[in-house]
């Protein structure tokens, strides 16, 4: 296997060193990890359901995968799955960095992700030892297949993380027309996929865009949503076929979502009123950031949906780290990402976090 990159985070530390000697303090704008409380009905039912001493079968309940077809044609109008098209898994990230060694494609089949990207796209390619292929559009990634590139999977992602650009319903026909001429997999990463704020994003799985789920797969995540990032709570659906061969992996491997935990996914995927609210604590704090930002001189790019605002002085994106730096502030380079030039602010702060980084800036 080919070595792996460095670990992001931990290039970026003397930032932080920086950012902490703040006479105020640090405000971490880094990370998109949530802050804010689980709703209390899912605390109830993790607590009502911590009394299971066998061990919970790697498809997952009858009940959970019921909730999170209900969830997907209520929110994301995909009306055409079974209670075998979706499992569970442990977060997304695991199932993203192992989804090409699961699948077991030809070696010599190339994975083409995002040009600015999620690094566990191409961290996930490395591990499977697969050849990478960045594309900057799904235009340039079909012109790139007719001209003899073999692409074997290709990772999605709508809302982007870290840019928050929301690929139109008519790329993402193109792309599936052309998947599924092709024999290529698209694995769909939808994690912010209900954080829509300028732009309304659309599922891959979408019934007005893909007549089939062939060679189609969704990934989806209640850490946004539901603040369940400490639950390690994810979802996979699509393509029965690949779905199956997945489940048998991942039962070979032990990769099983605990049982207390999918009893509390359940009652998230049924509920859509505290998605609703912390959807607006969100865009209020999206609100103040972004204007805070505008006015200290900053130019916000994409930014359509998501956790994110994606910005840049037009300098080396270090050099704008600095300047967050020497504001108490911490946020991530775009280099990250595959960009020079941008820094990604995340928007997972407690509102009186977003307050003084708003005062700062404006000081």
């Amino acid at each position: 296997m080919k070595s792996l990159p460095d670990f992001p985070w931990d290039t970026i530390s003397k930032f932080r060193s920086r950012a902490e000697n703040h006479p105020d303090g640090l405000i971490d704008l880094s990370v998109g990890t949530p802050v804010d409380d689980v709703p209390e009905m899912i605390q109830v039912a993790l607590r009502e359901h911590s009394n299971t001493p066998g061990y919970p079968t790697t498809i997952g309940t009858i009940e959970l995968r019921t909730a999170a077809i209900g969830w997907m044609s209520r929110q994301l109008g995909v009306k055409n799955l079974n209670l075998r098209q979706v499992i569970p898994t442990i977060g997304s990230k695991e199932l993203i960095a192992w989804l090409p060694t699961i699948l077991d494609l030809d070696a010599n089949r190339h994975i083409a992700i995002p040009s600015i990207a999620y690094p566990t796209y191409e961290v996930s390619a490395i591990i499977a030892g697969h050849p990478v292929l960045r594309y900057s559009s799904i235009q340039q990634l079909i012109d790139t297949s007719a001209s003899g590139i073999d692409i074997g999977l290709v990772w999605l992602n709508s809302p982007s993380n870290p840019t928050g650009e929301v690929l139109s319903a008519t790329d993402l026909k193109r792309l599936i027309n052309w998947a599924q001429a092709n024999n290529t997999i698209v694995a769909s990463d939808e994690c912010y996929i209900e954080l829509g704020w300028d732009a309304k994003p659309t599922s891959i799985l979408n019934s007005t865009i893909a007549e089939t789920t062939q060679n189609l797969l969704a990934v989806h995540s209640l850490s946004k949503r539901s603040n369940l990032a400490g639950y390690r709570a994810g979802l996979l659906s699509g393509d029965q076929g690949l779905i199956e061969k997945i489940l048998e992996f991942r039962k070979h491997a032990g990769m099983i979502m605990p049982a207390p935990i999918q009893h509390a996914m359940t009652v998230a995927l049924d509920d859509d009123v505290h998605v609703q609210k912390q959807r607006e604590r969100y865009q209020q704090r999206r609100t103040n950031l972004k204007a805070a930002l505008e006015l200290a001189g900053f130019v916000i790019d994409n930014s359509e949906a998501g956790l994110y605002l994606w910005v840049s002085q037009g300098r080396n994106a270090r050099d704008t780290l600095a300047y967050f730096a020497e504001r108490g502030i911490l946020v991530a380079p775009g280099d990250f990402y595959g960009d020079e030039t941008h820094c990604r602010v995340a928007l997972t702060a407690t509102d009186a976090a977003i307050s003084s980084a708003v005062s700062r800036l404006k000081a």
